[in-house]
């Protein structure tokens, strides 16, 4: 059976629902308009299989520890559709006391309910924007029963929102790039490529707001994506039974803890820092000191020269671009002769604005909305799923066999215990990585090149970050530059792989990653078309170019441990790391290659 209102010539809005917390059967659907089934009424809680999902996604987990919270969420299509449903949640709670009008279910001192709306248009931030007055609205009547408010919401976004375009800035709405890299600095590079290789990758961090926030904004680093690259990102097999979901709840909280288990719960400062493997999980209870945070907060002060103290466990590699590799290298890496960057400055590339999105064609292998460079690429698709908020009843998707992957957001504390089921866990709140497989580390080991990108983007956030006129509004180090440098780096990856001399061009990108990228879905679908946009974009990394002292300076500032520089020496003969800062700078080694060795020994 389909709900209503679901025709494409109907509006962009499918449904505006209310759901509440009984205290004897949980989270349950109160009231649905349209009817989310045909043959019920408005005040029905029945939901189309596809669906039963709907409630533990609209009322998040550990919802009563905040007054408010904001949830993005995804849903399958329903039978004959085949686009994925966007969903919005704005929650609150009131006391029981202060109702007007109190029903003879209310029981309990405090009432929780979200008002969500379903849609088939990605527009997160705007939909939430008029969702949350609504909301704040239908709370301070004080009598649930007065729905007439959700009937003109309805109409009112149908109506405001029929022909919304989605190529632009309203998108974003809500999407800060700028939160993003002075959050996770170089880390943002990272889980970029994480995405890439289509990993299961699992944001953590609560409230719901902060890790859709942090989540979705990492998505709108994708050229496209945000846009049309997620319609098929749901398509996963609900459970036959939701009772066997509780039945995992029972076993570690109880029957009633489907809204009481929260990540605010637990004390997670035991764990270490960075990009690191992951430890078997020991948590001790506790109550964060965060629990009020609703923003991607940057730290209080950041310098461009400061240190990153959570780099250590990734492998560098001053200069071999390409990352530490396996086989044993015949002959060095060959550096383009045309790049001769002088000692001490800056690497950079113009900026460059985002042109040729604006007309988009049905992919004849993706079944996407391309450009004419190919993209969104066709990473949520084929099984692999993109769950902004993920439920504790969806936890077997983690280990189900038709799902290939994920990016996924969870604030409940056992997805984090379980790390056997993700390759990577982003903990949004500490800026911290967790990867257990040490060759998917090798993999995202970010190049020197990459790491003049992340310092690039990093020094332009935070010098712009205090200009009190435009802040957040000038174009360098702006949401819409940040994007365009990330766009940059995609074409010029895309680009450097339809190269004869690829190879080459692309060890600056690093030699294990594009390996393991070059045999994933997305890449084998973009790569089985021509796509005309690439023609003028120029191969290789937009930051290769000779190494220089800077360069090294830069990656032993990743981290504040001296451990870091006694890996450079094992890892690279001395005599070859001695070569390159001679030919680099040869001023600042008139000295004897003895006394240099010798400088190296004093310093580890």
């Amino acid at each position: 059976m389909e709900p209503q209102g679901r025709d494409e010539g109907k509006g962009p809005v499918l449904h505006i629902v209310v759901v509440g917390f009984h205290h004897k059967k949980g989270c349950q659907v109160e009231f649905s308009y349209p009817p989310l089934m045909p043959d019920e009424g408005h005040d029905s809680n029945l939901l189309p299989e596809e669906w039963k999902y709907l409630p533990f996604l609209a009322l998040p987990d550990g919802a009563h520890n905040y007054q408010e919270d904001t949830v993005y969420f995804h849903l399958p299509p329903l039978s004959g559709d085949t686009k994925c449903v966007y969903g919005v949640s704005c929650y609150r709670q009131i006391e029981a006391k202060a109702l007007k009008v109190r029903q003879a279910d209310v029981t309990r001192e405090t009432v929780q309910k979200s008002v969500c709306v379903l849609s088939r248009v990605p527009l997160y931030g705007l939909l939430q924007a008029k969702l949350q007055l609504i909301t704040h609205a239908y709370f301070e009547e004080k009598d649930f029963s007065q729905i007439s408010i959700l009937k003109e919401l309805y109409d009112h976004m149908n109506s405001s929102l029929r022909g919304s375009a989605l190529d632009g800035s309203q998108v974003y709405l809500g999407m800060s790039p700028r939160d993003l890299i002075l959050h996770f600095r170089h880390k943002a590079l990272i889980i970029f490529k994480l995405i890439l290789l289509e990993k299961k990758v699992l944001f953590y961090v609560s409230p719901v707001n902060r890790l859709v926030g942090a989540l979705m904004t990492v998505l709108s680093l994708f050229p496209g994506m945000i846009e049309h690259g997620l319609v098929d990102s749901s398509h996963y097999r609900p459970k036959s039974s939701v009772s066997e979901d509780q039945s995992l709840v029972e076993s570690v909280s109880g029957a009633e803890e489907f809204v009481s288990v929260s990540v605010t719960d637990i004390d997670s400062s035991a764990l270490d820092l960075g990009v690191e493997t992951a430890q078997p999980a020991t948590e001790s209870s506790g109550n964060s000191s965060e629990g009020d945070n609703h923003h991607l907060k940057p730290p209080s002060r950041i310098s461009p020269e400061s240190s990153e103290s959570e780099w250590e466990t990734l492998d560098p590699s001053v200069l071999d671009e390409g990352g530490p590799q396996e086989a044993p290298s015949e002959t060095e890496p060959e550096l383009p002769e045309t790049f001769d960057s002088k000692p001490g400055t800056p690497i950079t590339v113009q900026p460059q604005a985002v042109t040729g999105q604006g007309g988009v064609t049905q992919g004849l292998v993706s079944g996407l909305e391309e450009d004419q460079y190919g993209l969104p690429l066709a990473i949520f698709t084929k099984g692999y799923l993109c769950l902004p908020y993920m439920a504790l009843q969806q936890h077997h998707l983690l280990s189900d066999v038709t799902v290939r992957g994920f990016v996924a957001g969870a604030t409940n504390i056992l997805f984090r215990q379980q790390r056997h089921l993700s390759d990577a866990i982003v903990e949004v709140e500490e800026a911290r990585i967790q990867i257990q497989d040490p060759e998917l580390r090798k993999m995202l080991s970010l190049t020197t090149a990459d790491l003049r990108f992340a310092d690039y983007l990093v020094k332009h956030v935070t010098e712009n970050r205090d200009d009190v006129f435009l802040d957040g509004t000038g174009w360098e180090g702006g949401d819409e530059w940040i994007r365009a440098q990330f766009t940059l780096y995609l074409h010029s990856l895309l680009s450097s792989a339809l190269q004869q001399d690829s190879e080459r061009l692309l060890a600056d990108y690093g030699a294990p990653f594009v390996t393991a990228w070059k045999i994933t879905h997305n890449y084998r679908v973009w790569y089985s078309n021509k796509h005309p946009g690439m023609t003028a974009v120029t191969p290789g990394h937009p930051f290769q170019g000779q190494y220089s002292v800077a360069d090294v300076k830069l990656r032993l500032s990743q981290s504040s441990s001296t451990c870091l520089l006694n890996d450079v020496i094992q890892d690279h003969p001395p005599r070859h790391i001695l070569s390159i800062f001679k030919i680099s700078s040869p001023c600042l080694f008139p000295l004897p290659d003895v006394f240099f060795f010798f400088l190296l020994k004093v310093t580890l």
